[in-house]
């Protein structure tokens, strides 16, 4: 099953998954994009598996920041999965691993639940203890690698050795993942996935006429699970005159996929202007828009001039307010790109954003001709 449900679930079995533990990229070259995250978005490479280190098919590098770890991995051969997971999709999200206390209950009660499975549970160990995965299917080509670290001491994963960062990284002060975007052609069943095979609750919901612009639109809506750590907003295009965002990586990606990342930081000017220094690319946002900030959200501790040069969006909620802003994709395909977010009592998605995010990603579309 890729993108139909095959049983219908009249009562879960209770599934706890905690956090996401780390979140792995198929690429085409590792060594570069291991590079490139570290230079331009923080990261900090800490692990390596590859030829030196009795690895004969793939390379991967790890590296953290704060809460957030994320694997870089890339094939020695075209005819390997991740080679062929590249060709049809470019660089993209394989993988989102989920914490778990106990993978054999939690892999157990996902399968009743209706989940699809891809590896039962399975043990790795080094001179850390032992690590316990299964593997689960979900949206597209993607999957969740359920992860218990009950009994296992390191940071990374038993296949990696420890290496010195070599890169002079920025200080980018993002200290965890705060969520996930995915793009899917129709989302009820997703939703429904979620909500049956892992007990995720609806959180918010914007349809076509809350995210639109003259000519296209979209619909979300958001998930999250019992602890508020695993936040998933799922995107379906809406229709429209012109073809949407949605509809764009949906094309490109050769099907659904993690459209963008969102990376939670306590201070949001002093890490967007850090990683501008190094060269990551932003979108842009219209002078207008902060004409309208004052009155739009009320007093805020950032100065509206600094928040105008940094093109930081704001928005406000009934608990509190955020700051966002959103890079241009990290490869030549319009899929992947990232979020940076600060939040100050907001629980919220910039939903008073998402308009002029649609409409600064319009902007991007129409440059490479596919408004």
């Amino acid at each position: 099953m890729q993108n139909k449900l095959e049983t219908v679930v009249n009562k879960a079995s209770e599934v706890d998954v905690k956090d996401i533990d780390y979140i792995e990229m198929y690429v085409g070259n590792a060594k570069q994009s291991a590079y490139y995250f570290s230079k331009l978005y923080g990261f900090k490479v800490k692990g390596y598996s590859g030829l030196e280190t009795g690895n004969r098919d793939f390379v991967s590098y790890f590296l953290e920041q704060g809460d957030t770890r994320l694997i870089i991995s890339a094939a020695y051969s075209s005819e390997h999965p991740i080679a062929k997971f590249v060709m049809k999709h470019g660089d993209g999200v394989r993988d989102i691993a989920l914490l778990v206390d106990d993978v054999e209950s939690t892999y157990n009660n996902v399968m009743q639940n209706g989940g699809i499975g891809i590896r039962e549970p399975y043990e790795q160990k080094d001179e850390q203890g032992c690590l316990k995965k299964a593997v689960i299917r979900t949206f597209g080509d993607t999957i969740h690698t359920l992860l218990e670290r009950t009994n296992y001491r390191g940071s990374m994963l038993p296949e990696y050795e420890s290496i010195s960062d070599k890169y002079d990284a920025p200080d980018a002060r993002i200290i965890r993942y705060d969520h996930l975007a995915v793009c899917v052609e129709q989302n009820r069943e997703w939703i429904e996935y979620y909500e049956n095979v892992f007990g995720f609750k609806m959180a918010q919901q914007f349809d076509k006429d809350d995210v639109s612009s003259k000519t296209s639109s979209l619909m979300t809506k958001v998930l999250q699970n019992g602890s508020d750590k695993i936040k998933l907003t799922i995107i379906e295009p809406a229709a429209g005159e012109k073809k949407s965002q949605i509809s764009e990586f949906l094309e490109y990606n050769k099907g659904p996929g993690v459209q963008h990342i969102a990376l939670l930081t306590e201070d949001i000017l002093r890490t967007v202007e850090n990683l501008q220094k190094s060269g990551t690319e932003f979108l842009y946002t219209p002078d207008m828009y902060y004409d309208m900030l004052p009155a739009r959200v009320g007093k805020i501790d950032e100065p509206i001039d600094k928040l105008h040069k940094l093109k930081v969006l704001v928005d406000r909620d009934e608990d509190g307010y955020l700051l966002q802003i959103f890079t241009r994709p990290v490869q030549d395909k319009p899929t992947l790109f990232f979020e940076v977010i600060q939040r100050k009592g907001s629980r919220g998605f910039g939903n008073g954003n998402i308009k002029a995010l649609f409409e600064s990603v319009e902007r991007e579309q129409a440059l490479r001709g596919n408004l």
